[in-house]
């Protein structure tokens, strides 16, 4: 019960953040940039100005569908933030070439990612069945066969680490984009805090994220916890 109640609160909370992540960016959509220069053109003219010149610009479609494909060196912007010269688009379109940067420079973090995506890819095709089994096992067994649930746990546990690890990662990047928008005078003041609160509200969803992880690892770790004080205190008795 309290499993699903954490399962919950974490998809409750980030369908809060999301939600408002989307009307920001709906709002926004409507104050166009002084500059006017589309979320293409801002990611073209970091790019340039990194000296990156091996990373194509493309769009996808979708609604925050923004990524940068380290494997074929590609920002994928959304067809708004592609097209549109609003803060929150090239907030979005700035910060993806921060990653491109990131991995430009070599940055350690993100190396560390990109050699857990292909374990964790591997793991996350389990990790669910796993722990759903072990703990219908645990419970019909009085907490006896355990050790699928303790694979799902270690398992579950690379998700933690690897959603962890993406935090830096992503503020890291926003960091860097903020600081080319301002000290190139890409935005005036005024777009400068709405890009800036376009992309902190962009991170809560990969916070909320990563809570929720981390509440549902203690929860699992929780169980042999409990379960060994109970074996204490019968043996005791």
């Amino acid at each position: 019960m309290t499993y699903y109640f954490i399962i919950g609160i974490t998809v409750l909370v980030s369908v809060i953040v999301n939600t408002i992540l989307k009307n920001k960016f709906r709002n926004y959509s409507k104050l166009y940039l002084q500059s006017r220069m589309s979320g293409k053109e801002i990611a073209e003219k970091m790019l340039i100005d990194h000296g990156i010149h091996d990373v194509n610009v493309l769009s996808v479609t979708g609604e925050l569908t923004d990524h940068y494909n380290p494997i074929n060196k590609t920002i994928n912007l959304s067809e708004n933030v592609y097209n549109d010269s609003t803060a929150a688009s090239v907030a979005v379109a700035a910060h993806e070439c921060g990653h491109a940067l990131q991995h430009r420079l070599g940055y350690n973090l993100l190396k560390l990612r990109n050699y857990l995506i292909p374990i964790l890819s591997l793991s996350s095709k389990f990790v669910n069945i796993a722990i759903m089994s072990g703990l219908t096992i645990f419970y019909s067994s009085g907490g006896k066969d355990s050790l699928i649930l303790k694979l799902g746990i270690g398992l579950f546990f690379l998700v933690v680490i690897f959603s962890f690890i993406t935090l830096p990662i992503e503020f890291d990047a926003s960091n860097r984009a903020l600081f080319w928008l301002k000290t190139k005078n890409m935005v005036n003041y005024q777009e400068y805090h709405k890009a800036r609160e376009s992309l902190n509200l962009a991170a809560m969803t990969y916070v909320v994220s990563s809570l929720g992880c981390l509440a549902q690892l203690i929860y699992f770790l929780s169980i042999f916890t409990n379960d060994d004080n109970s074996n204490s205190i019968t043996k005791k008795d």
